[in-house]
C-alpha cells in the first residue's frame, strides 16, 4: 500500500521527515544486534511452549494466522491480540477455541522451542518508568496494571517463512513486534545519514539527551510502554520521555471497517472537492485526544459552517475586505495594547497545547482568536467611525488576521498559507515562527477572497444517500457470503444464552415509584484495591451525583467523561470500598454496555 500512501499523505498535508520500513538492511542490522546484545545481557532463553497448528496443512499458526476466545475476557481474539475485547496482547499458545484462518478448521496445538526475553527481569524498572512517563493518561494507566500485577517473559520468536530471521537460527523468525519499533531508529539513523550526522545525529537522539516521544492509536499501547521500553533499557537506549495514545474515527458511532466499505475514503472525499483543510480540521478539534472521533456528514457540515465558515472564515474576510476597500490594505495606525495583549495571551494558549500534547487546544486556538474579532468588530462597528478610530479598529483586525494565519498553520495549513498571501506577507507562513503573529502586517495587499464553501443542507443528503447505499451494497455482499457458507438463509441463531423474561409482574404504580434519569459522566477513576469498580461524578442536571459501577475492567475510563447514561437515581445509597454510592447506572449484558439516549435529552431529564 505504500504508493498509496505516498499519493494520499501529501493530498492532506502530510510530510514524512523519513520513510521506512522493517526489512530494510539498515533495520534488519539493527534488529540483530539489538538481539545479540540482548542474548548476552542474559535477557533471552529458550523455552518449551505450545502452539497453534493447521493440521490439514501440516504448518504452524502463528499470530494472525490463528483466531478463537481470549482467555482472559471471553471475547473473540486474533492471534496475539484481544482486539475485540480487553485489548490484551496474547502469547503463543494462551488463545482458546483456536481455528485456522488458512482452512477455517480446528487447529491443534504442538510443541515446539522458541527464544523469550525475560520481561520479568525489567518488572522494577518499568514499574519507575512508568511513574515518569509523560503523554496521556490512558498510555500511563493501562500498562500499570500490566506491570504491576506478575509480569510473564515474551515470547520473540514466531514460525513463519517471512520476517527478520532470529540471529543463528534459520527456522525461526522475530515477532513483529520486535522488529517493528525498532525501525523507529533505523528510520532516525536513515535521517541523519541524509541530512548530515553534524546537523541531525541519530545517536544524539538514542543514546544521549535525545527526547523521544510516541505517538500511536490505543490499540498498541502495550508494545510501547512494555515490551519496547524494556527493549530499550536491556541495549542501553534512551526510554521513551512520552506516550502519546489516540482513539479512533467512527462513522455515524460505529467503527470504521474498511471490508464491510463503511468508511469514507480519501479518495471520495478528495473527488468531493472539500479542502483537505476541513477534514484535517474536524478530525483534530473533534474530541479529547485519546477520545474516539465520530464523524458524520452532519456532524462535519455544522462545524464547518459554524466555526469555519462563520467564525474564522467570516471574520479574516470581513476585515481584510474592510481594509482593503478603505486603505488598500493595513491602516496607517499602531496596533492596540488590548489587541497585542490578546494575541500574546493565543500563543501561550498554543504553547500550552504544545507542551501538553493537545492537538485540540491548539486548533482551537486561531477559531477562538476570530470568535474574539468577530466580537471586537461588532463592538466597536468601524463602519460608523471615522479617521482615526475607524483606522485604529481596522488596523487590529488585521492584525488579528495575521496571528491567525500563523497559529492556524499545523491544523489547516493551506488555509493558513492562502490567508498569508491575501495578507501580502512574503515567503510562506510554513516558515514563520510563532512571533510573527506580532509583527506589522504588511502596508497593502489585494482584496480577499473567502476562505471557505458553505455546505448546504442538500449536498449533506446526498453524501449521506451515496454512504448509505455503498455500506447496503457491501452489507448484501456479506450477506449473500453467509448464506453460501452456511448453505441456507435461515437466520443465525443468538450467539449468548439469553435469559428467560419474567413470570412475576409489576403494577405501574411500582413502576412510577422509579427516578430515572439522563445524566452525563463528568469523571471517571478507578476505585483503590477493586479491579472492576469506578466512581463516577455523573451530572444529574439538579445536582451531581457519585456513583460506584462495576465498569473499570469493561470500558476505558479516560474515555467515559462527556457520556450520556442512564441513571436509577432513587436507589438507596450503598458503600463499595468505602466510597459511597447514590446512584445507580444501568447498563446492558456481561459487557456492561451502558444504556443512553439518542436525542439530545439533556442531563435531569426524567425517562418514562
Amino acid at each position: 500500500h505504500h504508493e498509496k500512501y505516498a499519493e494520499t499523505f501529501p493530498e492532506f498535508d502530510v510530510e514524512f521527515d523519513n520513510y521506512g520500513h522493517t526489512r530494510e538492511e539498515t533495520n534488519v542490522e539493527l534488529t540483530q544486534a539489538f538481539v545479540r546484545e540482548l542474548d548476552d545481557g542474559g535477557y533471552i532463553y529458550e523455552k518449551e511452549i505450545e502452539v497453534a497448528w493447521d493440521p490439514e496443512e501440516d504448518q504452524p499458526l502463528p499470530d494472525r494466522y490463528v483466531e478463537g476466545t481470549c482467555p482472559y475476557c471471553g471475547e473473540h481474539a486474533r492471534g496475539d491480540e484481544c482486539d475485540e475485547g480487553c485489548g490484551r496482547h496474547l502469547e503463543p499458545g494462551e488463545i482458546e477455541n483456536p481455528t485456522s484462518v488458512i482452512t477455517g478448521n480446528p487447529a491443534e496445538y504442538r510443541t515446539r522451542e522458541h527464544e523469550f526475553l525475560r520481561l520479568s527481569e525489567f518488572q522494577d524498572y518499568l514499574g519507575e518508568f512508568i511513574d515518569r512517563l509523560g503523554g496521556t493518561a490512558n498510555a500511563k494507566n493501562q500498562p500499570r496494571e500490566w506491570i504491576e500485577g506478575e509480569l510473564q517473559d515474551w515470547c520473540i520468536t514466531r514460525d513463519l517463512d517471512w520476517g527478520i530471521e532470529y540471529p543463528d537460527e534459520e527456522d525461526l523468525v522475530l515477532y513483529v513486534w520486535v522488529d517493528a519499533p525498532i525501525e523507529y531508529v533505523a528510520s532516525t539513523k536513515q535521517y541523519s545519514k541524509r541530512v548530515d550526522a553534524d546537523g541531525y545525529d541519530w545517536e544524539e537522539v538514542w543514546q544521549d539527551e535525545g527526547e523521544i516521544v510516541h505517538v500511536i492509536g490505543r490499540d498498541i499501547i502495550q508494545h510501547h510502554t512494555v515490551f519496547w521500553p524494556a527493549v530499550l533499557h536491556g541495549v542501553g537506549y534512551n526510554e521513551p520521555r512520552s506516550v502519546m495514545a489516540s482513539g479512533f474515527v467512527n462513522l455515524d458511532g460505529k467503527g470504521f471497517s474498511t471490508s464491510r466499505n463503511r468508511a469514507v475514503w480519501a479518495d471520495d472525499y478528495l473527488d468531493e472537492g472539500f479542502d483537505t483543510d476541513l477534514y484535517r480540521y474536524y478530525v483534530t478539534t473533534g474530541t479529547g485526544f485519546q477520545q474516539d472521533v465520530d464523524f458524520s456528514w452532519e456532524r462535519f457540515a455544522e462545524r464547518v459552517n459554524g466555526e469555519l465558515v462563520g467564525t474564522l472564515g467570516n471574520f479574516c474576510y470581513r476585515s481584510l475586505l474592510f481594509a482593503h476597500r478603505n486603505y488598500d490594505g493595513t491602516p496607517d495606525s499602531e496596533v492596540s495594547a488590548e489587541i497585542e495583549e490578546r494575541i500574546e495571551d493565543a500563543i501561550e494558549d498554543f504553547g500550552d497545547g504544545v507542551d501538553g500534547y493537545s492537538v485540540r487546544a491548539i486548533g482551537q486556538v486561531p477559531v477562538e482568536l476570530a470568535q474574539f474579532g468577530n466580537e471586537y468588530i461588532q463592538g466597536h462597528e468601524p463602519w460608523k467611525l471615522d479617521d482615526p478610530e475607524r483606522g485604529a479598529v481596522i488596523r487590529d483586525c488585521v492584525q488579528l488576521v495575521k496571528a491567525i494565519a500563523v497559529l492556524a498553520e499545523p491544523t489547516l495549513p493551506s488555509t493558513a498559507e492562502r490567508l498569508w498571501s491575501q495578507l501580502g506577507e512574503s515567503g510562506s507562513v510554513h516558515d514563520a515562527t510563532l512571533d510573527a503573529a506580532l509583527d506589522a502586517p504588511t502596508a497593502s495587499f489585494d482584496a480577499p477572497e473567502e476562505l471557505f464553501d458553505k455546505i448546504e443542507d442538500e449536498r449533506v443528503a446526498e453524501l449521506n444517500e451515496r454512504l448509505n447505499a455503498q455500506i447496503a451494497a457491501a452489507s448484501e455482499d456479506d450477506a449473500d457470503d453467509i448464506a453460501d457458507e452456511d448453505g441456507s438463509d435461515d437466520a443465525a441463531e443468538p450467539a449468548v444464552d439469553l435469559p428467560a423474561l419474567a413470570d412475576e409482574r409489576i403494577g405501574f404504580e411500582s413502576f412510577q415509584d422509579l427516578d430515572i434519569r439522563v445524566g452525563e459522566i463528568e469523571l471517571a477513576e478507578g476505585i483503590e484495591g477493586a479491579d472492576d469498580l469506578a466512581r463516577l461524578e455523573v451530572d444529574l442536571g439538579v445536582e451531581t451525583r457519585q456513583v460506584v459501577a462495576g465498569i473499570k475492567q469493561l470500558h476505558d475510563l479516560e474515555e467515559l467523561p462527556g457520556t450520556r447514561v442512564v441513571v436509577l437515581a432513587n436507589i438507596e445509597k450503598n458503600e463499595l470500598f468505602g466510597v459511597e454510592s447514590n446512584g445507580m447506572v444501568l447498563a446492558a449484558g456481561e459487557d456492561a454496555d451502558l444504556l443512553t439516549t439518542h436525542a439530545d435529552s439533556v442531563p435531569g431529564t426524567k425517562i418514562r
